[in-house]
């Protein structure tokens, strides 16, 4: 059961957790761990001008700016430094890895990229479905040292960029708070705060985007910008669901959270068989559930195909158990069930698969993994819900996780934040575990899947679970917010600093 829960919360919430989204990712001036100042920050003028031709990078300059933190390609412990969650990605070869403890070191780094002409991206999580956050013949800015969480009397939280989730959760839960976030433990909440923010309580409380106040960013130019709803409102707009590393790198960001409440978790196995009428009940559950319930149907594949249901129910468990009624009555009666009433912090651990454990062990036991993944968005009911559970049948190594929508997040407009899918069912998420070796064939089996889920009408795409071979990813990822995004784009970073193959600017 709980390596059950592991897979399934790394599905779930692994963004583009790499720190790049966006903006990419770390925290302020010269405080120490990521807590930076919202207050007294200047900002210049977006640069406008081109940059000249390209000088070769002085990395012992930025080794002396950044105090010594800098590992390069022939260094001792480069290749630990360079590695991601997905270890497909272990053979990226970028050339150094800055170490950032402060604005300052993070304006040093973009600094050289710009007169160098180095590609650059933000790291925290490390978990960048295409590996983007460690990019070849590129500086990595990794932010993970910058992970401060300082919860003020006010009910707002500040939270460095280079945070993990378990980090967030726990400091929060000290502190009886709550913000909607995912559950992989080591996911940095940098990459799935700027690439919208699915999560558990999402239909509850809304995207984790949505819970953003403000926010610092170096932009291209080398400028520390404090961006809110009334200061630089167009990049604040941006920075809610615009993804993957476009306008610079955050330092850190200011939520708005909620008292901590009780969360009743549970899970759901169905015999062999009864996949395509679970998918069906839970299309009905969800057609008119209350904001408080959140559940994700899994579809293990193989012959024959394994299905789950695995949620919860912001309330007690008498809350709850006239919806699993409900759910039984169409679905039929599960052959395991667990529920069981836990804190807003235990519930969030048991998402994550970490039980009592710290938040230290929590993260060291996350395994890294290969695989292959995309997504799609299920925008209403699917007429022939067998349809998608014979994509996996007889395909033991592809999964498909689909994941609830609606409630509070569909309460915000489309183009009131840059999160396009407010109006979705759920996501789907195609996994493909795999090895080094079979990354072709795996890529080929999510590729079939996701082009099979568009012809029954499952189109467009969650950017936290990036894929390079996304067909029209600009619109997909984006949909009608793509055109505004990439004029935000243009105006803080005119000479595509920040440029990676599935940038705004490349759409």
């Amino acid at each position: 059961m709980i390596n059950r829960l592991n897979r399934r919360s790394f599905l779930r919430v692994t963004g583009l957790g790499a720190a790049v989204a966006t903006v990419g990712s770390c925290s302020d001036g010269e405080n120490t761990a990521g807590t930076g100042n919202l207050s007294g920050t200047t900002t210049s003028a977006v640069t406008t001008t081109s940059r000249p031709a390209p000088v070769p990078p002085d990395w012992n300059a930025l080794r002396e700016r950044l105090g010594g933190a800098l590992v390069q390609s022939s260094e001792a412990g480069y290749d630990e430094a360079r590695r991601s969650v997905n270890t497909l990605y272990d053979n990226h070869s970028p050339l150094a890895i800055a170490y950032c403890t402060t604005v300052d070191h993070i304006k040093a780094c973009v600094e050289l990229a710009r007169v160098s002409h180095t590609p650059l991206a933000a790291r925290s999580g490390g978990h960048s479905y295409t590996g983007y956050s460690v990019p070849d013949g590129g500086l990595v800015v990794d932010v993970r040292r910058m992970s401060g969480v300082d919860v003020r009397p006010d009910g707002t939280v500040m939270v460095g960029a280079g945070a993990r989730l378990i980090d967030v959760y726990t400091a929060l839960g000290a502190a009886g708070r709550c913000l909607p976030a995912g559950s992989c433990p080591t996911v940095g909440i940098a990459g799935l705060t700027l690439g919208g923010g699915l999560g558990v309580v999402a239909r509850k409380y809304g995207l984790t985007c949505d819970r953003l106040v403000g926010a610092q960013v170096v932009t291209a130019d080398g400028a520390l910008h404090t961006v809110s709803q009334a200061n630089e409102p167009d990049l604040f707009w941006a920075l809610r669901g615009g993804g993957g590393g476009n306008f610079g790198i955050a330092t850190s960001f200011t939520f708005s959270t909620e008292p901590s409440p009780d969360v009743t978790v549970f899970h759901l196995d169905y015999r062999d068989g009864a996949a395509a009428t679970v998918v069906g009940a839970w299309q009905e559950l969800f057609a008119s559930a209350p904001d408080e319930l959140w559940a994700a149907v899994a579809l293990d594949g193989g012959s024959p195909v394994k299905c789950s249901v695995s949620g919860c129910f912001v309330g007690p468990q008498s809350g709850l158990m006239p919806l699993l009624d409900r759910l039984a009555r169409t679905a039929g009666k599960p052959s395991n069930r667990l529920v069981q009433q836990k804190s807003y912090l235990d519930a969030m651990r048991y998402f994550a698969g970490c039980g009592n454990k710290t938040a230290e062990q929590c993260a060291a036991d996350s395994p890294r993994s290969a695989f292959m993944a995309s997504s799609r968005i299920l925008s209403g009911p699917l007429t022939d819900p067998a349809a998608l559970v014979a994509l996996v049948d007889g395909r033991p190594d592809l999964n498909l996780l689909v994941d609830s929508l609606g409630g509070a997040v569909a309460r915000i407009a489309p183009e009131d934040t840059a999160f396009p899918h407010r109006a979705a069912l759920g996501t789907v998420q195609i996994y493909h575990k795999t090895t080094k070796d079979g990354q072709a064939a795996a890529a080929r089996a999510v590729a079939e899947t996701r082009d099979a889920l568009a012809r029954l009408g499952v189109r467009g795409g969650y950017v936290n679970y990036i894929e390079a071979a996304m067909p029209d990813w600009g619109v997909a990822y984006y949909g009608a917010n793509l055109n505004r995004l990439g004029s935000v784009a243009r105006r803080y970073d005119p000479d595509d600093v920040f440029s990676f193959p599935q940038s705004i600017q490349q759409a």
